[in-house]
Order: C-alpha cells, then sequence, then structure tokens
C-alpha cells in the first residue's frame, strides 16, 4: 500500500473534517477517500474515527498518529524541497510573530539579517505576548516557547529555555539566600501577572511543586519587574533569557537553580497543511542558524 498517501488523506479527513470536504481538498473522488482512509485502518489495526450518519471524530488512537503523520509528512515536503530545482530566490510577504522580549533580543536581528540575504522578501514582524492562532490570524510562522499544543501545527525546536528566580546581592545580603523553595513563603516577590497567578512552580525529587508567594508589587511588564528586583523589592520568576542581561552583569543574581522546573523548548511553528513557500522554508533556516544551540 501507499502509506504516504494514506497519511495524506487521513490528514485531510481531520482538516476537513469531513470525507467530502478531504475529496475536495486533495481533488479526488470520495470513494477513494473512503478505501484510503479503511486500507490505513485496516494496516494499522485500529479505528482512526468514530463515524456516524452526521459526524466524524478522531480517536484517541486517531488524535496520537494524526500528530504523527503531520510530523512525517513535513519531514518528507522539507526533504522533497531542498532537493527540487524550483527552491529559487524566495520573495514575497512573510508575516511572523514572536513574543516580545525575545523577539526584540533575538528575532529581531535574525530577521534583519534574512532580509538582508533575500531582496525579494518582505517581513512583516509582529512581538505579542499572548498564544496567536496562525490560521485564523494569517501568519506564516511564529516563535513559541512552551509545549506546542495544537496539533494542526508543525514545530521544530530550535533550543532551550529555563524558568529562574533571581534577586539583587543586596536583596539577599539583606534578607538571606533560600535554600528550598518553601522559603519564598515569607519573602517578598514580585509579582508577573502576565504568566503567573499566587503560585511559582518548581520540581523536587521529581515531583511539581507549587508554593503559594506574595508581594507589596505585581506588573504586568517583564521589564517592570526586572527593574523591581534589581532595586531590591524582592524575588521574582522570569525566563532565563529575560533576565540574562541582568545576570550576567551581577545586578541579579540566580537562586533555588536545583529545584527549577525542566526547560521548555523554543521552537519556531508554521501550518503543515500546504506546501511551504520558499520564504517560510528561507526563515526557518535563518532561525535555525540563529539560535543553533541555544540554552541558558
Amino acid at each position: 500500500m501507499d502509506l504516504l498517501k494514506h497519511m495524506r488523506i487521513f490528514v485531510a479527513i481531520a482538516d476537513g473534517g469531513s470525507l467530502t470536504a478531504a475529496a475536495q481538498a486533495l481533488d479526488t473522488s470520495l470513494p477513494s477517500v473512503v478505501r484510503g482512509l479503511g486500507a490505513l485502518e485496516t494496516h494499522l489495526g485500529v479505528r482512526l474515527f468514530n463515524r456516524s450518519t452526521r459526524r466524524i471524530a478522531l480517536t484517541e488512537e486517531g488524535r496520537r498518529y494524526l500528530a504523527d503523520c503531520r510530523q512525517l509528512l513535513s519531514a518528507v515536503q522539507d526533504a522533497e524541497a531542498a532537493v527540487r530545482a524550483d527552491v529559487s530566490e524566495p520573495t514575497g510577504l512573510l508575516r511572523i510573530t514572536a513574543p516580545v522580549l525575545f523577539g526584540q533580543m533575538y528575532v529581531a536581528p535574525a530577521v534583519n539579517r534574512f532580509l538582508a540575504r533575500h531582496a525579494g522578501v518582505k517581513v512583516e514582524l509582529i512581538l505579542l505576548d499572548r498564544v496567536v492562532s496562525l490560521v485564523e490570524e494569517g501568519f506564516d510562522a511564529a516563535i513559541r516557547i512552551g509545549a506546542l499544543d495544537d496539533s494542526a501545527l508543525v514545530a521544530q525546536t530550535l533550543g532551550m529555555v529555563r524558568q529562574v528566580v533571581v534577586a539583587s546581592p543586596d536583596y539577599l545580603a539583606r534578607h538571606g539566600r533560600p535554600t528550598h523553595p518553601r522559603e519564598l513563603r515569607q519573602a517578598e516577590c514580585v509579582r508577573f501577572t502576565g504568566n503567573h497567578g499566587p503560585h511559582w512552580c518548581f520540581t523536587e525529587g521529581g515531583r511539581r511543586l507549587n508554593v503559594p508567594i506574595d508581594g507589596r508589587l505585581s506588573v504586568n511588564l517583564v521589564a517592570l519587574g526586572l527593574a523591581a528586583c534589581r532595586d531590591g523589592l524582592g524575588f521574582g520568576s522570569f525566563l532565563s533569557y529575560q533576565s540574562a542581561p541582568d545576570v550576567a552583569r551581577g545586578a541579579l543574581e540566580i537562586v533555588l537553580a536545583d529545584y527549577e522546573l525542566p526547560p521548555r523548548p523554543i521552537s519556531v511553528i508554521y501550518p503543515h497543511a500546504r506546501l511551504l513557500p520558499a520564504r517560510t522554508r528561507a526563515f526557518i533556516a535563518t532561525m535555525r542558524e540563529a539560535l543553533a544551540g541555544f540554552s541558558m
């Protein structure tokens, strides 16, 4: 059997929400789609969809298999694109989004190099501290920090970033360096309302540890939180790249490193349902080059 063909049929059904929509998207007949799905389910020995006269829905096995199919088909597409003679100089408009501070520090410089290399491309770079729907909001690619929870997208990991707790040397000299996260319950903590609630999360002995924190200051911008910590107002919890400049020059110090959560992936994500334009592939390659081995 043509396994890749049947995988494409399966993904098209999941994307379209019906056998008919898949047939239209693939420009083939409905019986061909039905036969392809049946052959794939027989080959796997599991049912991928629950079907009724009115609706079709993925089974639990189907949901797991869908993510793997997307990754595999994307890899095949990339391999084919790499050897095609028609992969010429990229052209057209590329819309990209990324988190604000990470975008300023790392994505924008990479975009500048990308534009210098590819004179036929225009870029619209939108920095937003929220999860963006690429398809609904018309973005070609995004840089995202954290696990991908949308199986309709493809993610390529570029690097890793940690969640760290920091404080100024002055604050640590006055109040002492904590040896366990529970000590933060009695400490002044600068809360960042963008991502954190009344708890900070750690790990101990392989188990997650939630520590309630409080403090007199709550801010909605990372820059404000960092400034408050530099001024000795308490502990702050940040992604490591956010506090890295202050840590490097000694304005802030990392504490409780032994209790940090596992690092989060930094990924470039993009829709997989259509062939990627050359400009998107070129941007992905630029970001992989810019963040090769990124870890802090």
